[in-house]
């Protein structure tokens, strides 16, 4: 944390977890320093001031103090509180897939990220108050894998370099991304992709979010698309996320 004693950050929290009798340990996005925990002292205590700003989700000013571990949250400022996500479950669930996918892929104490930081508070105040945001969470995943340095390659074949054509070809999460029918076929792991599936992942990866809300993919490509883009995020975390089976049991 450098030698400052007092520091003030402009956060999204992650998560929080009990600590103690009566604190709680933050996992929180800065905008000015990446990930980072933080303590909440008394937190958890029916008189805190601090506790309705720190839920998961918020969207906060911190001042914060070092202490000899982690710093401690000495006052809290709310900017946001997306108040849309507590009201619905769906929502909330959907937010939940948004901020672990960030938690599972960034370590502690990263640099300053200004295009991760404003990606997510977009994408949640997007969950919040969108009709419909499958969209927004599509183009969060594929943007936020580009900003993390794993942008899978889409546009030419990621074994021998051929353009995609317009034909159905596969992907694979091992070679980083799509591969012609002539590298694809009976490889394993590799698994087919519709042209319509490829077509939407393509514009959501080239798009600002408000072209990419043009798009009008059918049930079965979302389904498809979905599907791609999950199969991809649990190769490199080499574990599967556990939101997206709370949000299915949700919708269902």
């Amino acid at each position: 944390m450098g030698l400052e004693r007092s520091f003030r950050l402009e956060v999204i929290v992650l998560r929080h977890a009990d600590w103690g009798e009566a604190d709680r340990i933050l996992t929180l996005y800065s905008r000015e320093r990446g990930k980072l925990r933080a303590v909440a002292k008394g937190a958890r205590r029916i008189k805190s001031r601090k506790a309705g700003h720190i839920e998961p989700f918020n969207r906060v000013i911190l001042q914060l103090a070092s202490g000899r571990d982690l710093p401690i949250v000495t006052q809290a400022e709310t900017v946001d509180a997306y108040l849309a996500l507590r009201d619905d479950l769906v929502r909330m669930a959907t937010a939940s897939t948004v901020v672990e996918l960030l938690d599972r892929f960034t370590y502690e104490e990263g640099n300053e990220n200004v295009l991760i930081f404003n990606l997510l508070a977009d994408t949640l105040q997007r969950v919040a108050t969108l009709p419909d945001p499958w969209t927004a969470v599509r183009y969060y995943e594929v943007h936020i894998l580009d900003l993390l340095g794993y942008r899978p390659q889409l546009m030419h074949c990621a074994n021998c370099g051929e353009e995609i054509r317009a034909v159905e070809q596969y992907f694979s999460a091992a070679q980083g991304g799509v591969l012609c029918p002539r590298c694809g076929g009976g490889l394993p792991g590799a698994q087919k992709i519709s042209v319509e599936a490829l077509k939407y992942l393509r514009h959501f990866q080239r798009s600002t979010f408000p072209e990419a809300q043009r798009a009008r993919p059918g049930p079965e490509v979302r389904e498809e698309t979905e599907k791609v883009i999950q199969m991809y995020i649990t190769y490199l975390l080499e574990r599967e996320l556990k939101s997206p089976r709370f949000l299915k049991q949700v919708r269902n």
